[in-house]
């Protein structure tokens, strides 16, 4: 696990604010959020995250029968703020076997759920066709949200994205046939709102997906 923060686009070193720059560079990506190390699941980890973010932390709550927290991961410095958070949940998933749902909000730009969505674009948009029904909708904090589904995704996931709270919800699902998880409608916590109800949500083994988008 690294200790150190990177990329939220490509994973690759960063450079620190210093003398020259009060931003956070990559040598590929330019100035970006820094993506501080994956966090293990616990409820002191998700407390960090709630205390320090600017942007929801999503979780399925109540989690499907089975399911458990696996992780979480910010981008974003002291100095901003989160600017986006992941949130990793494992669990059975429809068809038998484990999935894996990693739900990530995030400011525009910012490019954490494109790469773990397996996109070389920083948003969704250009891969959302909102023309059309959207294939998928979840209520996250008590508001009906539609999402679409995301195309040009490789074929191990499926990739879902839209609007909620004001920043981009993106709900990336391994394997791909788990995506079925999305059409149950399911309900989203807020967890900056959820209060004394953080001390109850079950935690599992860390998801090798947060360290390996």
């Amino acid at each position: 696990m690294r200790g150190e923060p990177s990329c939220p686009k490509c994973g690759g070193r960063v450079r620190a604010p210093g003398l020259f720059s009060d931003t956070w560079q990559c040598a590929v990506h330019g100035i970006v959020h820094p993506l501080q190390p994956v966090l293990p699941p616990s409820v002191e980890a998700l407390g960090v995250i709630v205390r320090r973010t600017e942007v929801p932390v999503w979780m399925p709550w109540p989690l499907p029968v089975g399911w458990l927290f696996t992780g979480v991961v910010c981008a974003g410095d002291d100095r901003s703020g989160g600017r986006a958070t992941a949130v990793a949940c494992t669990g059975p998933g429809p068809l038998g076997g484990m999935g894996e749902l990693i739900l990530v909000a995030e400011e525009l730009g910012v490019g954490l759920g494109a790469r773990f969505a397996g996109l070389d674009a920083p948003d969704p948009g250009p891969y959302l066709d909102v023309g059309k029904p959207p294939q998928a909708k979840v209520l996250a904090a008590g508001r009906p949200t539609p999402l679409w589904h995301v195309s040009d995704a490789p074929d191990d996931r499926a990739v879902f994205a839209g609007e909620a709270l004001g920043v981009w919800l993106w709900a990336v699902v391994f394997p791909e046939q788990t995506g079925l998880l999305m059409h149950d409608e399911l309900v989203l916590t807020d967890l900056r709102d959820a209060g004394a109800e953080i001390e109850l949500v079950p935690c599992g083994a860390l998801s090798p997906l947060l360290l390996r988008p």
